[in-house]
């Protein structure tokens, strides 16, 4: 196990214990959260080796590695991504009609599918070998197994969704993606807001921490810090709100695995919709920040 003692993003030592949680997707076994008093970054420590994290995602109940849709919480995870993908392609769409896309962390390559569908030259990047072999035979072409074999390419949109909170190196990574970026390309970067209304709610069970597989847990300010840090330039907020369901049904499986199906599924849906009416000024359970590079 690796012990984080300093902030990455701010530098901050004195991390403050915040939160013990079980995974409860692989091995069930339990992890603690600390918590930054600084910029207010919460961080999985202590954590497995880096060569050791891959064995967190050997599972078939990890979807978006897996590609199974089986039972109640994989059809609507299904559901949520047919809708999420059109969504995406809109707001990407807000700052560049068409052009050359990378999407790190592509996962099954539904995503990269879809782009590809509406005339964008696309490239991927995901760690998983079964996820990359899926999303290569979906998109018929080759998906990078990490960010360093993409070799003197520019791009003029990179997204990261749901990827950030899982990579081990953070702010070099970040930079690396500024590397790749065009001179007037644009970075979405999606992650879990920890203090949102269902993450307050479900505290230690909910599924937005993911442990050990999320090493970082975001907040707004936490995000902000690490963007001016990384001298990226922030343009825009955006909530995702179907996460605040599907993240609060399976919170409810957490919370009560003895209850039936129908009844996690009321509970959830009615949790995730209490979160989006009291998400104020985007506390929403996923936020997506929008940035370019300072010098654009």
């Amino acid at each position: 196990m690796i012990a984080v003692s300093e902030c990455p993003v701010c530098k901050t030592t004195g991390l403050q214990k915040f939160l013990c949680c079980q995974d409860y997707t692989v091995s069930h076994e339990t992890f603690e959260i600390s918590h930054c008093p600084n910029c207010t970054l919460a961080i999985t420590t202590p954590r497995p080796e880096n060569s050791k994290l891959g064995e967190y995602y050997i599972s078939e109940e990890y979807i978006s590695h897996s590609g199974k849709s089986s039972g109640g919480i994989g059809i609507l995870y299904r559901i949520a991504r047919t809708f999420s993908l059109t969504w995406k392609r809109a707001k990407i769409q807000r700052y560049k009609q068409v052009g050359k896309i990378l999407d790190v962390g592509c996962g099954t390559g539904e995503f990269l599918q879809v782009m590809k569908n509406s005339g964008w030259e696309v490239e991927g990047m995901e760690v998983s070998d079964t996820a990359r072999e899926k999303a290569e035979r979906l998109i018929g072409q080759k998906i990078n197994p990490e960010l360093n074999s993409i070799i003197n390419n520019r791009f003029d949109i990179i997204t990261a969704w749901h990827v950030v909170e899982h990579i081990p190196d953070l702010l070099p990574t970040i930079q690396k993606l500024k590397q790749l970026l065009k001179k007037d390309g644009t970075l979405f970067i999606a992650v879990p807001n920890y203090q949102s209304y269902d993450a307050q709610y479900y505290k230690e069970k909910w599924a937005g921490y993911d442990l050990p597989r999320h090493l970082w847990h975001f907040s707004k300010k936490s995000m902000e810090v690490m963007l001016q840090q990384s001298e990226l330039k922030l343009l825009d907020i955006l909530p995702m709100k179907l996460d605040s369901y599907y993240v609060s049904i399976l919170s409810e499986k957490y919370k009560n695995h003895k209850a039936s199906a129908i009844i996690s599924l009321l509970k959830g849906f009615y949790t995730g919709l209490t979160s989006n009416l009291n998400a104020g000024k985007n506390n929403y359970s996923s936020l997506i920040y929008v940035t370019k590079t300072n010098e654009n």
